[in-house]
């Protein structure tokens, strides 16, 4: 029997990896420049996301998106896909896993329609979680190497940004909350003995029908 707490538990962490995987999408924080040659700007910061640019210079923020998504490198366009990929699973998961809950009452008494519905849920959610974790380190690692690589001009150089940070925390969020769901809907390892079974146990019969009723004549 499906676990009521661990199928909410699970989908209510789920769920939060989803919303904060729209932020992290949309934000423009997945690359950050302060330097300029060999001294360091704190009055001029370039922020870069994977939809817009933001230059930060003096306390003021302005925001520019992308003129053309075809003329984004490949490795750009490629993270684009697997985020909106991400979040689409997510937005296919929620309902079903919603429908397939123990406490809800949308499909009557098939329980285990309901819990195949949010086994499949589960599993959507960890591929979203894959799909999202792609993106986030093939951007660190570019970011990193090219950090470190003498032919890259300084001022083409770039550092982590926050949401970096916040989108591994989003993976893991999807990733535990996929596999609790998973798990609070498994089903028992161990079915229950029929009572009619070789090795069952039925109810002893009455006396009244297990001995015949004596006829006097």
């Amino acid at each position: 029997m499906a676990n009521t707490s661990l199928q909410v538990m699970g989908l209510m962490l789920a769920i939060a990896g989803w919303a904060f995987g729209i932020l992290v999408c949309v934000a423009p924080w997945w690359r950050v420049s302060a330097f300029v040659g060999d001294e360091l700007l704190v009055s001029q910061v370039l922020w870069e996301g994977l939809w817009m640019t933001c230059l930060s210079q003096w306390g003021r923020l302005q925001c520019k998106v992308y003129d053309s998504g075809l003329a984004l490198s490949s490795s750009a366009q490629t993270c684009r896909g697997l985020c909106v990929l991400s979040l689409l699973l997510c937005l296919l998961a929620v309902p079903l896993s919603v429908v397939g809950l123990k406490c809800t009452r949308c499909l009557g008494d098939a329980h285990e329609s309901k819990a195949r519905m949010v086994r499949v849920s589960a599993v959507l959610f960890l591929l979203a979680a894959f799909f999202f974790l792609v993106p986030v380190c093939w951007t660190a690692y570019v970011i990193i190497r090219d950090f470190y690589d003498p032919n890259v001009a300084a001022p083409f150089k770039r550092e982590l940004g926050p949401a970096l940070y916040l989108g591994w925390g989003v993976t893991v969020m999807m990733l535990v909350g996929g596999a609790v769901l998973y798990l609070g809907s498994a089903s028992p390892g161990v079915p229950a003995v029929p009572v009619f079974g070789r090795g069952g146990k039925a109810n002893p019969p009455s006396t009244a029908e297990s001995k015949p009723e004596k006829v006097f004549v």
